[in-house]
């Protein structure tokens, strides 16, 4: 009887103390995890980026975050650059010593104007065009639309293209970056020798903007040449739609 009773107490022993192992246990695994937690707290809390977050500085707010503009993002191909590559524009530049030229796939009086000078013009003096200055897309774009208009029969082409030409080209000549306002006065003189009157009914859409211009001095000379040619190219009629415009012109006739 003794030693069942004996026994029975080693037994309740051992489970007190097992009882009491896993509680010491579980306590040390507790701390660890505590311990874990808060030194992912503190390592995370000191990082600059958690700081900044934590802690934002006065210039934060001048300053906000911006996308990088020479990052990747910013560099998928513009309309016109992926026209081009897909072999939308029938030419492809050559490179030479001197200078670049333009080889078309076929001779440029047998393309059609509808739409490959709509394509060039949109494209150059729009939007993306008008902010193309990767290689070779800004002669490609430029010299292709000058060469159009040279070819025998361009004013026949070009004339009922009108309507569709003189956005763009309006778009140009309002745009405030010089360089894209210095494109547009030189397609549009390009455009008047080929056209002739015929670009006498949408000058108004055009010379307010080149009145504008004309008080900046950089711009007062190649403004007055390029009315000049519009005047002859235009004939009497467009004098006067110019000398409504811009009462200070001087007729070439005088």
């Amino acid at each position: 009887m003794q030693k069942s009773e004996c026994h029975g107490g080693v037994h309740m022993r051992n489970r007190k103390a097992g009882s009491c192992d896993q509680r010491t246990l579980s306590s040390i695994q507790i701390k660890h995890r505590t311990t874990v937690q808060k030194s992912n707290s503190s390592s995370s809390a000191s990082s600059p980026e958690t700081a900044r977050k934590l802690h934002p500085r006065p210039s934060d707010k001048l300053n906000p975050k911006t996308i990088n503009p020479f990052g990747e993002q910013s560099r998928a191909p513009s309309a016109f650059a992926a026209i081009y590559s897909k072999g939308g524009i029938p030419c492809r530049l050559v490179h030479g010593s001197v200078k670049h030229r333009l080889q078309w796939e076929c001779p440029p009086e047998n393309l059609p104007f509808d739409p490959l000078l709509i394509t060039l013009a949109e494209k150059f003096f729009l939007s993306h065009g008008l902010r193309e200055t990767k290689h070779p897309y800004t002669f490609v774009s430029k010299e292709g639309f000058r060469e159009l208009l040279l070819i025998q029969g361009a004013p026949e082409k070009a004339v009922p293209l009108l309507p569709r030409l003189i956005p763009a080209l309006k778009a140009a000549l309002v745009h405030l970056d010089d360089e894209v306002f210095a494109r547009g006065l030189n397609a549009l003189m390009q455009l008047s020798v080929v056209v002739g009157p015929s670009l006498n009914d949408h000058l108004k859409h055009l010379l307010t903007s080149l009145s504008k211009r004309l008080r900046n001095k950089k711009f007062k000379e190649p403004i007055t040449s390029a009315l000049q040619k519009l005047e002859q190219h235009g004939g009497n009629g467009s004098l006067v739609i110019i000398k409504s415009k811009i009462p200070t012109y001087c007729s070439i006739c005088c």
